[in-house]
């Protein structure tokens, strides 16, 4: 399992686990894409804003190996945001599986992590986000 070191283990503040430290000797746990509805808690909200910003600093366009990155964490972008860098042959239960940032879909959803530093931006309004379609 590759261990990405210098990326930040979890959200500072939080228990919002980013990382995990050593492979599950019981099997590894397969993403899956997590739904994310409208009435999820900010701290949540954050914490995927985070996590993709870290993702982001760290990886940038590039194809990334998911190693050691926490599966629950990744589960809640994977599938939208977070995609199969080879989708032919990917393995969702692999520590060894490529990964790449759908930067399009990534820039709608976190404006925020995609701006330069520029601190007159506000947070999104995650309620904006949602449509009616979604609540359905």
């Amino acid at each position: 399992m590759t261990k990405h070191k210098g990326f930040p283990g979890r959200l500072p503040g939080t228990d919002f686990q980013f990382t995990i430290r050593r492979a599950n000797p019981k099997g590894v746990t397969p993403l899956k894409a997590l739904e994310r509805y409208k009435d999820r808690k900010s701290a949540d909200r954050r914490a995927d804003a985070a996590f993709m910003k870290a993702l982001w600093d760290y990886f940038g366009e590039e194809p990334f190996e998911r190693g050691n990155l926490d599966a629950g964490r990744l589960s809640w972008v994977f599938g939208r945001e977070v995609v199969p860098a080879e989708p032919e042959g990917f393995d969702p239960a692999s520590y060894e599986a490529l990964l790449k940032i759908d930067v399009a879909k990534a820039m709608i959803t976190f404006p925020e992590v995609f701006t330069d530093g520029a601190e007159d931006e506000e947070m999104p309004d995650w309620d904006a986000m949602w449509t009616d379609e979604d609540e359905a």
